[in-house]
């Protein structure tokens, strides 16, 4: 669908959301020039209302919002911007503008914090440097045989506290082993989106074969 940039006065209103965790980052505008840059480089572009002229997201401070895919609204007066932060977005140093800083964020979805936490396991695999003594860095120094390890071991524990009714107990386990699932993951240069594609294909394929006569 074609944006209808007369119909807003050649302004039209673009929220950009995290594409991994489906967090809302921000509320900006774009022109048609701006549309075509964001289009054209993959850098999310807005026209800057105060400076009167195009802003791409961190020229100044380097937290690019690198475009993931683009979603006009069916009136095509509005877009939605799913995007990759190379940081933070709002300038104040929040994950998001609809953030107070010193506040508790809003929460994330559940499925929304797992993608975060995957971002974060994956940070610390290729920059070991920036925090040498986190667990997550030690994991990937010991290599496969030890992150494997800890996953088996994690399920073994899940199996265990599920089978005796403790519930508690489970939830801790069950953490554990998401976690580690996650470290293994990015391990072996896998991501969850990844994984998440074959289960839709084996959710498409469920799904027809319950369909058929």
């Amino acid at each position: 669908m074609e944006l209808d940039f007369a119909k807003m006065d050649d302004l039209l209103p673009a929220v950009v959301q995290d594409a991994d965790t489906g967090q809302v980052l921000m509320l900006g505008y774009v022109n048609e020039e701006a549309w075509q840059k964001t289009r054209q480089e993959g850098r999310v572009t807005f026209f800057s209302r105060s400076k009167n002229r195009l802003w791409t997201k961190g020229e100044t401070s380097g937290n690019f919002l690198t475009v993931v895919s683009l979603h006009p609204d069916c009136d095509g007066d509005a877009v939605l911007i799913r995007a990759r932060p190379d940081g933070p977005t709002c300038h104040r140093g929040t994950t998001s503008c609809f953030e107070q800083p010193g506040q508790t964020a809003y929460p994330a979805a559940p499925v929304g914090f797992i993608a975060e936490l995957e971002r974060l396991v994956q940070r610390r695999r290729d920059f070991p440097q920036e925090e040498p003594n986190s667990y997550t860095a030690s994991l990937f120094r010991k290599g496969m045989p030890k992150i494997a390890q800890k996953v088996g071991e994690e399920a073994v524990e899940t199996v265990i506290d599920a089978v005796g009714g403790n519930v508690e107990g489970l939830k801790g386990e069950a953490a554990d082993l998401l976690y580690h699932l996650l470290v293994l993951l990015a391990a072996s240069q896998l991501t969850l989106e990844q994984v998440v594609a074959v289960l839709r294909e084996r959710h498409t394929t469920i799904s027809a074969g319950m369909r058929r006569p």
